[in-house]
């Protein structure tokens, strides 16, 4: 079992390490900028102590001179025939060797500091103060720090030449060890190392501050299908918990609010059936048959209109749970119903198509839609299409269609045609406003279009 003091000592901790950050976005993208600026230089100063070489630079004073005195002696101590092959043996990239048996041409020789300090010491190691010793600079190159001569690295600009004792000559250039393509491919991968820390953090950071506001979108479009959908979590920087309170006191304010006018219909209702229920049992009572009968006609419609209306307001299957249903498999159950029943009902489209929604409801929408295409156009087809990331529905008839100008109005409750939709035919204009009230509460939307053959043509699109 778990110390419920560590854990609440744990809490605090945390509380007080969350203090200390920075709680807005502007200061945490400062922070971010910061520490990658940070990272940078820690990278870069790892590489440069990891890159050094151990002991002094190959080209100094010092390993210079040292290791000149020993080629000169060991080339002195081999007979001539065999000092060129001795020579290309000791040639290597860091200091070029080359044995010439004749005076070679000397072109801007340098005296003076530190080019005199090198011939004496050069001197000195070979106990020769005589030693021939011509030091060239082939271009002009200041010297870096203030010890130029401690620190200078002898590259391809300095060629010095030691006569050997027989009259011949060494003639010694500095060289590199990174000539080259070796250069470039550690520089390359230095920097590759240094975008890719500061990438990492940058992506680690912009995550971290991403991810409340994907919530808070995921949030916005789940109150359009689901206005019972929990309360987003505050968490996030400071802005991001406003906007969080904010969205949570708003979707806490539409649920009241549908639910006072729900309630406000539903006792509206109530209250008409008692004078319905006395109205009819007046007709009953009245003589003449033909008005008793027109007297129940309307009562009868009353009823239907208040029961439609409650059913409308209250929408019981929005309380139905989400799950994955086969809509091919609905769509043509419902063709089937209507081929029974006498009517011209087809369906073309895929056997199988899963979609995440209610199935009471999804039902009772294409039912009104289907019904209203065999009420109005004597029969339908209907096409089911799989698109990018949805599902497209398309219901056609071959009725008279309907005015473009009306096409918005049709979606409105107790709305009717009369120049095209005969009121006649029954309904109380429910249907249209039904249907897009369950599509749209499933993230989908309805859309009508008259058909250039005639008739009209509805797109019900739905989030696979």
């Amino acid at each position: 079992m778990s110390n419920p003091g560590l854990e609440v000592g744990r809490k605090s901790r945390l509380l007080v390490a969350r203090r200390w950050l920075p709680d807005s976005i502007a200061s945490r993208l400062v922070l971010t900028v910061v520490l990658a600026l940070l990272l940078t230089q820690a990278v870069s100063a790892l590489v440069y102590l990891t890159d050094r070489p151990p002991g002094p630079p190959a080209h100094s004073m010092r390993v210079l001179v040292q290791r000149v005195t020993a080629i000169v002696q060991l080339v002195e101590s081999t007979p001539p025939p065999e000092r060129r092959r001795l020579v290309k043996a000791i040639d290597d990239p860091v200091l070029r060797v080359d044995w010439n048996p004749e005076t070679p041409r000397f072109a801007n020789q340098r005296e003076g500091f530190p080019f005199d300090r090198l011939r004496r010491a050069i001197r000195g190691e070979l106990d020769d103060p005589d030693r021939a010793v011509v030091v060239e600079v082939r271009r002009e190159r200041p010297m870096p720090g203030p010890f130029p001569v401690e620190e200078h690295r002898w590259g391809t600009d300095v060629r010095l030449s030691v006569g050997l004792k027989d009259g011949s000559w060494l003639t010694f250039v500095g060289g590199d060890p990174l000539e080259g393509p070796f250069r470039l491919l550690r520089f390359a991968l230095w920097m590759a190392g240094i975008v890719g820390a500061v990438a990492l953090v940058s992506v680690w950071t912009a995550r971290r501050m991403t991810a409340p506001i994907a919530r808070f979108a995921d949030a916005a479009e789940r109150l359009g299908v689901d206005g019972e959908a929990p309360p987003l979590p505050e968490a996030g920087p400071q802005e991001l918990r406003a906007a969080t309170r904010a969205f949570n006191r708003m979707q806490a304010r539409l649920a009241r609010f549908v639910a006072d006018r729900t309630q406000m219909v539903a006792a509206m209702s109530h209250d008409l059936r008692t004078p319905l229920t006395r109205l009819r049992l007046r007709a009953e009572l009245v003589e003449d048959p033909e008005m008793q009968r027109k007297m129940l006609a309307d009562l009868d419609e009353m009823a239907a209109m208040i029961n439609a209306t409650l059913a409308f307001a209250r929408d019981d299957a929005k309380h139905e749970p989400r799950g994955p249903l086969d809509l091919a498999d609905l769509l043509q159950s419902l063709c089937d119903d209507r081929v029974d029943a006498g009517h011209a009902a087809a369906y073309e489209g895929p056997a199988h198509a899963t979609v995440d929604g209610r199935p009471v409801a999804l039902r009772r929408a294409f039912a009104n839609l289907m019904d209203n295409a065999i009420a109005y156009g004597g029969g339908f087809t209907v096409r089911l299409r799989p698109a990018d990331g949805e599902l497209r529905v398309e219901i056609e008839d071959s009725g008279p269609g309907i005015p473009e100008e009306e096409f918005e109005k049709v979606f409105a409750p107790f709305y009717r045609l009369e120049r095209s939709r005969s009121r006649d035919t029954g309904g109380v204009g429910l249907g249209l406003a039904t249907a897009r009230t369950v599509v749209r509460g499933h993230g989908g939307d309805i859309a009508l279009e008259n058909r250039p053959e005639g008739g009209l043509r509805v797109t019900v699109t739905l989030p696979r």
